[in-house]
């Protein structure tokens, strides 16, 4: 599929941009499949680097075991998450919803990287290789209509990321032990307009959220069209609760009970 990949990756690319829809890729190109959907992963990255795009990290998406059924999807997936994409809570006000297909919102648990973490290494060796941790949302979007998809057009639309909006950082430096205890045994509660929405938990992630750094690293041995993780990324880990729909007006905040993060705010405009 090499001359259908840069093709692909322009008019994926181009729905992203433009907040517009399109038919899957995986109904219009007979056995489109994942490694298919990373080469589009890789060729829309050299788009928007040549553009003057920073990459600054990954989204890991579907390593919460409790939507696989309701989207499709039954495994981890990733993309690329940009200085396009990512912004600071802090000061941030209302953030824009226009733009973004279909949004939905996302609590996570966010990493910085101080090293790259490597194959095989223990929740103790891999908090080693964290520089901080918060806690925010991200908002994910679907290019395909009504949220219908194959996992390869996932990957292919990066991941469905729209933006990621990024609580207090917390380093990790003198307390290690302590958050590698605690991020994989807390709950949250997300609300819109003070309403509980969802409540979930550390264990709906994989098996909490620094697990799922062994599960894109698995993704990423294998990815010879794509870069390992490194120092300096920014690695979002997925969602805690339900992936639910958000619209201009609403405020949606977090409430975190056994791990020593901020609850986060948002509103939408």
């Amino acid at each position: 599929m090499a001359a259908d990949v840069a093709a692909i990756a322009g008019e994926a690319l181009a729905a992203i941009d433009g907040g517009r829809q399109l038919a899957p890729f995986s109904a219009r190109y007979p056995g489109f499949e994942l490694d298919d959907g990373y080469r589009v992963t890789a060729a829309m990255r050299g788009k928007r680097l040549a553009r003057g795009e920073r990459m600054l990290g990954r989204k890991i998406g579907f390593t919460n075991r409790t939507i696989w059924a309701e989207y499709g999807v039954y495994a981890p997936m990733w993309g690329y998450v940009y200085d396009t994409t990512v912004h600071d809570l802090a000061g941030l006000g209302v953030f824009p919803l226009h733009g973004l297909a279909e949004p939905r919102i996302e609590p996570e648990i966010v990493f910085g990287l101080s090293r790259a973490p490597a194959q095989g290494m223990d929740d103790a060796a891999l908090i080693g290789c964290v520089e901080w941790i918060a806690h925010g949302f991200e908002l994910v979007q679907s290019i395909f209509p009504a949220w219908k998809f194959s996992a390869a057009d996932t990957v292919a639309a990066n991941g469905l990321h729209g933006a990621l909006l990024i609580g207090p950082r917390h380093p990790v430096a003198g307390g290690a032990e302590h958050w590698r205890r605690s991020v994989t045994a807390f709950d949250i509660e997300l609300k819109r307009d003070g309403s509980a929405m969802d409540r979930g938990r550390a264990g709906n992630v994989m098996e909490g959220p620094l697990s799922t750094l062994r599960y894109v690293m698995d993704l990423l041995v294998k990815d010879a069209a794509n870069p390992p993780l490194a120092a300096g990324d920014i690695v979002t880990t997925g969602t805690l609760t339900r992936a639910l729909p958000v619209s201009p007006g609403e405020t949606w905040t977090t409430e975190l009970r056994g791990l020593a993060l901020d609850g986060v705010s948002v509103r939408f405009s």
